[in-house]
């Protein structure tokens, strides 16, 4: 799994981002003009110039999560990694402009179009007539249809990610030329536009032996402005060359080295020059911005200043506390000293900043336990402030700080409407009446108990609400309680780690503040509800899970802020932090949690990409229930019957009517609330242009490269 970045379109909706910075009514706003939509809250920020300014040759090391276990990006495990590689080395039919929408890629065609309706829908691709593979061998006809036969889903010894929109296609054939693609489909397929990219060659794509293995750790066939020369086990790298065959304008730069880099470990790989360019949290950014106006030392006259003082600035820059809580002066001496170091190193940094095509949400599983019932799961959602939480994270960093209106586009996108009155805003009394109107009484009676007695939840511990706030289970505490531990200490700490999931992931992790959950014995806030309420004598109290580890401090935050909005209107959260490894396998997938944050990628497909997140679990074969990507286990029919008619329609008006319908009821249903979308914090070398945050901007990897001497950056547009 990677734990940043969007994954490929292949596996993008199986891909769940697990961190804040990694998605249920009326016809409200199902329909209505284009404008809806609006501009991107904030554009790309890639230290643009054209390419004259751009010298030639050198080498960029750019930070990746982990070395991809694959390269082919229409595998479950393809990640992050594997998209970049895709990205770089192989055609795409269209990529995504500016504003998130999917724009004709013209190194690759030349026109594509709906050419017949009746009886079938045909597509007609013209294809660049300079467009071949590194084999010399032109891009044609039979790439399109071994690709085709792989990810159609009729052949299970091709172990594929998905088959949405492939399953629909009945032939491909030769046009009136070699250049030309006829692809005809069985049904209507609104978003024939997602299809074949990327596109691999017939070499891959042609066996199930190739597809499921050969394409792992080599790609000897591309088609992109640069090739694969190597995946480096041992280094952890993956070493990208320019490809001599490719017919556009000659990339920039002789290489692209993806270096695998921990996200914990950012600052200080940029720091000491390992890489050029990485995906940092909020901390890391706040020191490469810190370091431009450099740090007074607090190491002066030898021995003079006391440990006292050292601890005090170290813990005041950011230096992880563990290491100097209890350090004596030679320990923090040293820390500090390797800190400015550090901060030196950063001055050659920048920090580019956009919003990523992802949104971070909180999710409700409706699978059982007290989030059954749609009331409860609707007085949730009416307690939380979204445009306080969408500040909280976003405002500290200068970017736009409105709250995610749509579960299925971002603002920009064709298919964005805000359609959150479905639901309605925070509204503290409206929350309360819905809890009493579900039989939770305020001060009500609770039953004490037992050990083995489960919490709500579905898969709750075993521990009662005071094994858990004794500390009984590491991570494990209750939000709000006020009867013991009153010192206000969280034995706990407050973890760190950044996380999603793949597959997931999520991208998973941007900072923030520290200290985000309340800790026990933390006073109820003003305004709340006084004692539990309770319903036949159990008390409302949801399972708050969490992940831990490097870059998970804005998680916190959040989720500290959302446990005191549903503490005033008498919902008490038992917080349970588990390990990153098995936060998405263990507890999301799984279904062990009531609440959780985490996020999904925007789709130019909503119709495809978004179903198998909201579709109505069903009953499987053997017993069991497939919930597809569908976490919460909220979903209705009337939703899955707006998606089918939305994938089914060539009207892009109709379409896109469709997804605002679908998108209304998904509101309704209180299953997921999107919050806001997430940071996207890139540490960039000042001297690297046309590359940084890109936004929903596809990345144009020939124009990367080094700025000429003499040359200057011109100032970036204003942001929308």
């Amino acid at each position: 799994m990677s734990h940043d970045g969007v994954g490929s379109r292949a596996v993008l909706r199986a891909t769940a981002f697990l961190t804040a910075g990694a998605l249920a009514v009326p016809l409200l706003a199902g329909c209505g003009s284009d404008d809806k939509a609006g501009r991107p809250l904030a554009g790309p920020d890639i230290a643009h110039v054209t390419r004259d300014k751009v010298a030639e040759g050198g080498t960029v090391k750019w930070a990746m999560d982990a070395l991809p276990e694959t390269l082919n990006a229409y595998q479950a495990d393809a990640d992050a990694g594997t998209t970049r590689v895709a990205q770089a080395t192989l055609p795409s039919m269209f990529q995504l402009d500016a504003n998130g929408r999917p724009a004709v890629n013209p190194a690759y065609l030349e026109s594509a179009k709906v050419i017949e309706t009746e009886p079938r829908q045909v597509v007609l691709y013209k294809l660049n007539q300079q467009a071949v593979w590194s084999d010399g061998r032109e891009i044609g006809a039979a790439d399109f249809v071994a690709q085709w036969r792989a990810l159609s889903g009729k052949d299970s010894a091709f172990w594929t990610a998905r088959n949405a929109g492939y399953d629909r296609i009945s032939k491909i054939e030769r046009g009136a030329s070699d250049l030309q693609v006829r692809v005809t489909f069985s049904r209507p397929y609104a978003d024939w536009k997602s299809l074949f990219s990327p596109l691999y060659p017939k070499d891959v794509m042609g066996t199930p032996d190739a597809f499921n293995d050969g394409a792992r750790r080599k790609l000897k066939t591309t088609a992109g402005p640069f090739r694969v020369d190597k995946v480096d086990t041992a280094g952890k790298d993956v070493v990208l060359t320019r490809n001599p065959r490719w017919w556009g304008r000659p990339a920039k730069l002789d290489k692209i080295v993806l270096h695998t880099v921990p996200r914990d470990e950012r600052a200080t790989a940029l720091a000491d020059g390992k890489v050029d360019v990485a995906d940092v949290d909020a901390p890391t950014a706040g020191r490469i911005t810190g370091a431009a106006g450099g740090t007074g030392s607090p190491l002066v006259g030898g021995g003079k200043t006391s440990a006292k003082k050292l601890r005090s600035w170290a813990l005041a820059h950011g230096l992880e506390a563990e290491k100097v809580e209890h350090a004596g002066q030679k320990k923090l001496r040293k820390a500090i000293t390797r800190y400015l170091e550090e901060q030196d190193g950063l001055r050659s940094y920048e920090v580019r900043k956009s919003l990523e095509p992802a949104y971070t949400q909180l999710a409700l599983n409706g699978a059982g336990g007290l989030l059954a019932d749609e009331r409860v799961r609707r007085a949730v959602a009416r307690a939380l402030d979204r445009e306080e939480l969408a500040k909280l994270v976003l405002t500290p960093l200068g970017l736009p700080a409105e709250p995610v209106g749509s579960h299925l586009a971002l603002e920009g996108q064709p298919a964005y409407a805000d359609n959150s009155d479905a639901l309605g805003g925070q509204d503290t009394k409206e929350a309360q009446a819905l809890l009493s109107d579900a039989g939770w009484v305020p001060g009500g009676p609770v039953k004490e108990e037992k050990k083995g007695d489960k919490a709500a939840g579905p898969e709750s511990s075993t521990k009662s609400d005071d094994d858990q706030s004794e500390g009984g289970k590491d991570g494990e505490y209750i939000v709000g309680e006020d009867d013991k531990n009153t010192d206000g200490k969280n034995e706990h700490g407050d973890g760190s780690g950044r996380h999603l999931a793949q597959d997931g992931k999520q991208y998973t992790g941007q900072g923030g503040a520290p200290g985000a959950y309340a800790p026990k014995g933390t006073a109820a806030p003003a305004g709340a509800v006084n004692g539990p309420l309770a319903k036949d004598g159990q008390a409302l109290n949801l399972r708050f899970v969490l992940p831990t580890g490097a870059g998970s401090e804005t998680l916190n935050t959040v989720a500290g802020r959302i446990s005191a909005m549903l503490e005033k209107v008498g919902i008490r959260t038992t917080v349970i932090k588990v390990p990153d490894e098995s936060y998405f396998k263990d507890h999301i997938a799984a279904g062990d949690f009531d609440l959780a944050l985490y996020s999904w990628p925007a789709s130019a497909f909503p119709a495809t990409d978004a179903r198998p997140i909201f579709a109505k679990p069903a009953p499987a074969a053997d017993g069991s229930v497939n919930v597809e990507q569908n976490y919460t286990r909220v979903g209705t029919d009337q939703v899955d019957q707006l998606f089918d008619q939305a994938a089914s329609t060539l009207d892009e008006d109709e379409s896109r009517d469709l997804i605002r319908k679908a998108d209304t009821r998904i509101w309704a249903a209180a299953g997921s609330i999107p919050l806001y979308q997430r940071p996207q914090l890139v540490g960039v070398r000042k001297t690297l242009v046309n590359t940084g945050a890109f936004g929903f901007q596809a990345p144009v990897y020939e124009d990367m490269g080094f700025l000429k001497k003499g040359a200057k950056v011109s100032p970036s547009p204003t942001k929308n």
